[in-house]
């Protein structure tokens, strides 16, 4: 039979106890949902729902990670920004048309 454990704590890391790890876990499940296609306020709403992190500290560590990568999170947002004409080009008139030559 096994030993009952009363003091059973969850397997994640507390922010308090372990401010590094828990970031550092905040840091994997972010990428985890850059990984899905997550959009900044879809991953705070996620890990907010399924991981009980607080949205002030999905944010922070998101903005950290921005600063880090800029270039990165450039190229992300505009890869999942929605495109309104995804099925080729459309044309743009002119800014300034031609003059109309009177005969």
């Amino acid at each position: 039979m096994y030993p009952k454990i009363y003091n059973y704590q969850h397997l994640l890391p507390c922010l308090y106890c372990h401010p590094h790890s828990y970031i550092r876990m905040v840091q994997h499940l972010i990428e985890r949902c850059l990984i899905l296609r997550m959009s900044r306020d879809e991953c705070i709403k996620a890990l907010a729902q399924h991981a009980s992190i607080q949205p002030l500290i999905t944010l922070t560590v998101w903005r950290e990670l921005l600063k880090e990568n800029r270039e990165f999170f450039q190229a992300y947002s505009y890869s999942i920004s929605p495109k309104p004409f995804t099925g080729g080009h459309f044309y743009k008139p002119p800014r300034f048309g031609r003059r109309r030559q009177w005969k």
